[in-house]
């Protein structure tokens, strides 16, 4: 579908349904639009919280606290919470529209409020979001984009996908004239421009950055699409710039640990990369996946949708782009072990044939679980009945191996799943098959078992896809998820 027709959908709300109050358990239907069965708004039952042990995850001193500071909750980028999510007891749902902006990465501020990177049509804005209501407190265009350099906005990276939170309530995020822009929050809730670092003169014509993060020396660590790695001292201003081999490039977000190390998936490699007493950045070590023959529908690139996760003091953790099934690896990520004795296990996951994932893997405890993005080629792949290939699957990390302990089949066509170590289930974003008036659902499922508990209708139509946006708990268990269009917010009564 071409790029205007599919914004004219978007913004006329095609099939929009906002719906809220409590659950039923009846999985009853009533007539639709056009002699449709309208979706049921609940199926299944709520649960009885039964938290999850996880091996400790340390906090960066220089992001805010675990949970609040990026996409992927923390340094380590679990995409797992020490908080209770929704149990289904009773559970309310509140929308919110932002016209057609979705805000991929959000974070938490001291004050509990929602801070949103949020990208359009004619850009990425800032904005500071009130947790209950919704409303915008406060925003703050960053960047603009140019869609005659854009060859598909739904897809582009490019200076604005990702950002973190440090302590003090400071926005950290790429802009699409390669720079990266300093935003603070102020205890009204008010955005305030910093600092900005400009970093085109680093970069190759035709690259932009994709992505920041933050060791914990406090150096501000930045990534470009075309494989430039970089530096940045943020009290001199200093940058020193790593190139990657020839052809790699980078799609995803980073990792850091306690030791100086920052983790980074390339399309060929996974990368373990440390700094000297300087800035300067060098490859600690590398070590290549199988990346596969082709770019997979639901991939953004060929080779890997991950960012790497890091368990424990030990392990990293990825998915390849291996046929006919992907993998997930386990790695040492020590240093001084041999190149040959850091692979712990790679194993098959997913349909045969037809598995991918473009999205980060969660450590749940000292397990690993994964969704399947195969079939999602842009939003028109979950429109008029259409959805994508099944399975959520979670590979549990033996002494001597790994292996996969269930496969679930929700089909969940691009959310970013998260994990509640509070109440033992994980989040995915839903969308049955043989579904004509296009139901999207927030689906809850036991990690120990993989039986789903329950689901929740958000909505109906091409509004309420996420398109790659993450699931999020706030500081309260509150989940929330960015639409294509807004935010939604799911609670516990």
């Amino acid at each position: 579908m071409r790029l205007r027709s599919l914004a004219a959908v978007a913004a006329a709300g095609v099939l929009a349904l906002s719906v809220s109050g409590s659950p039923s358990a009846s999985a009853q239907t009533d007539p639709g639009p056009l002699g449709y069965a309208i979706p049921p708004k609940f199926i299944g039952a709520p649960v009885t919280p039964q938290p999850l042990d996880a091996p400790p995850v340390p906090q960066n001193p220089y992001l805010a606290p675990n949970g609040r500071s990026s996409m992927h909750d923390d340094a380590y980028s679990t995409d797992a919470y020490a908080v209770s999510g929704p149990t289904g007891h009773g559970l309310t749902l509140r929308s919110a529209t932002y016209g057609i902006r979705e805000c991929a990465t959000i974070a938490f501020d001291s004050h509990d409020r929602i801070v949103g990177l949020c990208g359009g049509l004619e850009g990425f804005t800032m904005m500071v979001i009130d947790p209950v209501t919704l409303r915008p407190v406060s925003q703050l265009r960053l960047s603009t984009r140019d869609l005659t350099k854009t060859a598909n906005p739904f897809s582009d990276l490019c200076g604005g996908t990702y950002f973190f939170l440090d302590g003090q309530d400071r926005a950290y995020a790429t802009t699409t004239e390669s720079a990266i822009a300093e935003v603070s929050v102020t205890a009204a809730g008010t955005l305030v421009a910093g600092r900005t670092w400009p970093l085109a003169s680093h970069l190759a014509a035709g690259d932009c950055l994709v992505a920041t993060g933050v060791d914990w020396s406090g150096r501000v660590w930045w990534f470009s699409q075309h494989g430039t790695v970089g530096t940045l001292d943020r009290a001199t201003g200093a940058v020193h710039a790593l190139q990657l081999p020839a052809g790699e490039g980078i799609y995803n977000s980073v990792s850091s640990d306690e030791t100086g190390g920052v983790f980074i998936v390339s399309t060929h490699q996974t990368y373990r990369l440390d700094a000297d007493a300087a800035g300067t950045p060098s490859v600690t070590w590398a070590i290549p996946y199988d990346r596969g023959t082709r770019k997979k529908p639901g991939m953004l690139s060929q080779g890997s949708g991950t960012s790497p996760t890091l368990i424990g003091e030990r392990w990293i953790a990825i998915a390849d782009n291996a046929a006919p099934r992907s993998h997930v690896i386990v790695y040492d990520r020590r240093t001084g072990v041999p190149a040959g004795e850091r692979e712990h296990c790679s194993v098959p996951v997913l349909a045969d044939g037809a598995s991918t994932t473009e999205n980060s893997l969660v450590a749940a405890g000292n397990s690993l679980i994964i969704e399947n993005n195969y079939g999602y080629a842009g939003p028109q792949s979950t429109m008029l009945g259409q959805t994508t290939t099944p399975g959520v699957s979670r590979v549990m990390i033996d002494p001597g191996g790994c292996h996969v302990a269930w496969t679930n089949p929700t089909v969940a066509p691009t959310s970013v799943p998260k994990a509640s170590l509070g109440n033992g289930l994980v989040y995915v974003y839903s969308k049955p098959p043989k579904n004509p008036l296009d139901a999207w659902y927030v689906t809850a499922i036991d990690i120990r078992t993989g039986e789903t508990r329950w689901s929740r209708l958000t909505g109906l139509g091409l509004p309420w896809n996420n398109h790659y946006a993450a699931i999020y708990l706030g500081p309260d268990g509150t989940l929330y998820i960015a639409t294509m269009m807004g935010l939604i917010r799911l609670a516990d009564s």
